[in-house]
């Protein structure tokens, strides 16, 4: 569009704070955005032009609606001011106000123009404000659905949410503007589509009708001529409230879309292709209500197609004000990638689209259940706030390149997000099926064991092309072969998933210093020489075991094993020949995939009626290879290098870690026996204690976690 400003990069942290029955849950404590001032300099570094920062209502007012403590407020504001970074003011997001109120007290909307008034009157300089964050969607969530509080599930309880978010959102922008009359509107909400088999197309076009009622009822629209007039009149809405928002309407300055792959529906009457959980209906029609990406043929729209929804409808300037998908690294940065690309298509098409937004820059915990389990789940954003201080994740270096309007270029990028391939669908397609095929430069894995095929199985699953090398394909301690290798393949990345692991054998074997050894060293050098970042594993036993605490990082090895001398020579050799490599340390792998591993063996002779024998007097921190390959690919996609830590959380004994396989597998504990290593025929010399943590990062799941899933996973449960 002729005169339009640059596209902008705006971010957020997410700051849900919901109740589920008596309990309150605040990311902003969950993911500490709420203790880090310097959160903000971090935003403000990375080149965000804008941030939707959170002055809660609920956080201000903890014990009254009219009491404030400014403290938070005041200093995160002064930060803000001295970076010169705007903001604009959201009041609730998905709340339902401080103690004493909810979304369908009628003293909700003017309990929030009171607050909205003093924080207008102490912060003056404030001139854009979300009063109520997504106001149809949080009233779903609330009244209709009965997730959060007030726990309603009618349509009586959804019409008087949203009319109460709708006027507390007019009465608070009009308390704001007796102070600051130029201060801008912006309004959030949730835009997704909903698509249906013929049969139940008019339940389609009613919820495509129903996703606009938000805005609509800011704008005035909302007359006896409107579509749902009559459903909200059926529903408790008076003809007196409804005319007042069409007499002096408060339409929103910006228009902002909150778009998500997961808010694209499909309605399907043929329920018996769908499991129970999606089964549902309307009192007329039984459906199934399912993601459209999991079963529509068809590719998904992309925000292009919202963002130009919205301004044909309002002809007012729109923002993506929420850009975010809960999958792995990758994923997260061709979504924010594709989102950006579709902006600047709509803008190409005179679209006024002002900005893209970075939504949770810190992560969230527990979205996956809707904060509805203390599970504890953290997906990490911009920023992953596991490390202290906060390290950036590839995600932030995409946003940082987009924010500076440089193309990012990163290699993950060339490939299709799962949202594109035929990964995506889980039911039988409805319509001819379409797909884009992973593309790019891939991860060449060398070493074809237990490690090696668990790295393709997740680079499949993860869109990232992979070419597998077996002994006979690749000799890593052959330059020459590698070099070759490198040369053909063009990989972005290396992972050196090869060699010689028999901790026994290895006393008196000496081929496993040239596996363990000299091979990623020759890696090392080859990858530096042609900037191809390198990962490969090192072991728990590099350590003696003479210290009580689990070991990180920093701690100095010394190995009792030939192994472990072999590995602690890997770790030194490689980190001197490559400034890019990525050395983990891990141990005591367990996975679904590998039936010779410690837990399946252990539960197979116990399904057969054997005893499990296993050392009481060797602790450990067993690992869970798919969380493992996992955080590595995470940590890869990030940048990251030097040596890093990965085990499951957790430090045990391999007798307290069998009994604790046994009895999640349904297993009577009493049939683990616990015996010293040396009656297991072990030669090489074991540290009493090798158990793992991290101080860069502990990214890795909890132990019982990992292991539920693993024999799930592995049918053995």
């Amino acid at each position: 569009m002729s005169g339009m400003s640059p596209l902008e990069l705006w971010a957020g942290p997410e700051c849900t704070v919901t109740r589920i029955g008596d309990t309150v849950r605040d990311q902003l404590e969950e993911t500490g955005f709420a203790q880090r001032l310097d959160d903000l300099d971090r935003l403000a570094e990375l080149g965000v032009r804008c941030v939707r920062m959170p002055l809660l209502w609920e956080r201000c007012a903890r014990h009254a609606t009219d009491t404030f403590d400014w403290r938070w407020t005041d200093t995160r504001l002064a930060r803000l001011r001295l970076l010169g970074l705007p903001c604009i003011a959201g009041l609730v997001h998905h709340g339902g106000g401080p103690p004493g109120t909810d979304l369908l007290d009628p003293g909700f909307a003017p309990g929030l123009a009171c607050y909205a008034r003093a924080l207008a009157r102490r912060h003056p300089q404030l001139d854009a404000y979300t009063p109520v964050n997504e106001p149809l969607t949080t009233a779903r969530f609330c009244g209709l659905y009965g997730v959060w509080h007030p726990h309603r599930r009618d349509d009586a309880g959804f019409v008087r949410a949203l009319l109460n978010e709708i006027h507390a959102t007019t009465l608070a922008m009009r308390a704001v503007r007796e102070v600051n009359p130029a201060a801008r509107l912006v309004q959030t909400d949730d835009l997704g589509f909903t698509r249906a088999t013929p049969r139940l197309q008019y339940q389609a076009d009613f919820d495509n009708e129903r996703r606009w009622l938000g805005f609509d009822l800011l704008c005035g629209r909302v007359d006896r001529r409107h579509p749902l007039w009559c459903y909200l009149r059926e529903h408790g809405a008076s003809e007196k409230e409804l005319m007042e928002l069409v007499d002096t309407p408060c339409p929103p300055d910006l228009v902002g879309l909150n778009v998500y792959v997961t808010s694209e529906r499909f309605l399907d009457h043929r329920v018996a292709r769908y499991p129970a959980a999606l089964h549902g209906g309307n009192g007329r029609h039984r459906y199934a209500d399912v993601e459209t990406v999991r079963v529509h043929g068809s590719l998904p729209d992309g925000v292009e197609a919202r963002l130009r929804e919205a301004w044909d409808r309002y002809g007012q300037p729109v923002a993506l004000t929420e850009a975010h998908l809960g999958c792995s690294r990758e994923e997260q940065m061709r979504w924010l990638h594709q989102a950006w690309q579709g902006a600047e298509r709509a803008r190409a098409d005179r679209v006024d689209v002002r900005a893209v937004t970075a939504w949770a820059a810190f992560g969230t915990v527990d979205w996956n259940s809707l904060l509805t389990r203390r599970a504890g789940r953290y997906e990490a954003g911009l920023w992953d706030v596991r490390s202290d201080p906060p390290r950036p994740t590839g995600l932030a270096h995409v946003a940082r390149q987009l924010a500076a309007d440089r193309v990012p270029e990163h290699a993950v990028l060339a490939s299709s997000g799962w949202w594109q391939r035929r990964i995506r669908h889980r039911y039988p397609a409805h319509g001819e099926r379409q797909a884009l095929a992973m593309s790019g430069r891939p991860v060449l894995i060398a070493g074809a064991g237990t490690l090696g095929r668990a790295f393709v199985q997740l680079c499949h699953l993860r869109g990232l092309p992979c070419r597998l090398a077996d002994r006979a394909a690749l000799d890593i301690a052959d330059g020459r072969a590698v070099e070759a290798a490198i040369l053909r393949e063009r990989p972005w990345a290396l992972v050196n998933a090869a060699g010689f692991v028999r901790v026994d054998e290895a006393q008196v074997q000496t081929r496993q210093w040239r596996d363990n050894v000299l091979g990623p060293s020759t890696l090392a050098k080859v990858c530096a020489s042609h900037g191809v970042p390198l990962v490969t594993f090192s072991s728990d036993l590099v350590f003696d075991g003479r210290q009580d605490a689990p070991y990180v990082e920093s701690d100095s090895p010394q190995p009792l094993s030939a192994y472990g001398e072999a590995k602690a020579e890997c770790e030194r050799r490689v980190l001197a020949h490559s400034a890019d490599a990525l050395v983990i340390r891990t141990a005591a792998f367990f996975g679904p995939w590998d039936r010779s591993n410690f837990v399946v063996q252990g539960l197979e002779a116990l399904r057969r009626g054997e005893r499990w024998r296993a050392a009481s007097d060797q602790v450990v921190s067993p690992t869970y290879v798919k969380d493992l390959v996992s955080c590595t690919l995470d940590l890869l996609v990030d940048g990251e290098r030097g040596l890093w830590h990965l085990a499951n959380e957790g430090c045990l004994s391999w007798f307290e870690f069998a009994r604790m396989a046994a009895q999640c597998a349904g297993f009577d504990v009493a049939q683990v026996d616990a015996v010293p290593g040396s009656a297991l025929g072990q030669v090489a010399p074991r540290p009493r204690q090798s158990a793992l943590t991290s101080e860069r990062g502990r990214l890795m799941p909890l132990l019982d976690d990992a292991l539920a899933r693993c024999l799930l996973e592995a049918d053995l449960r």
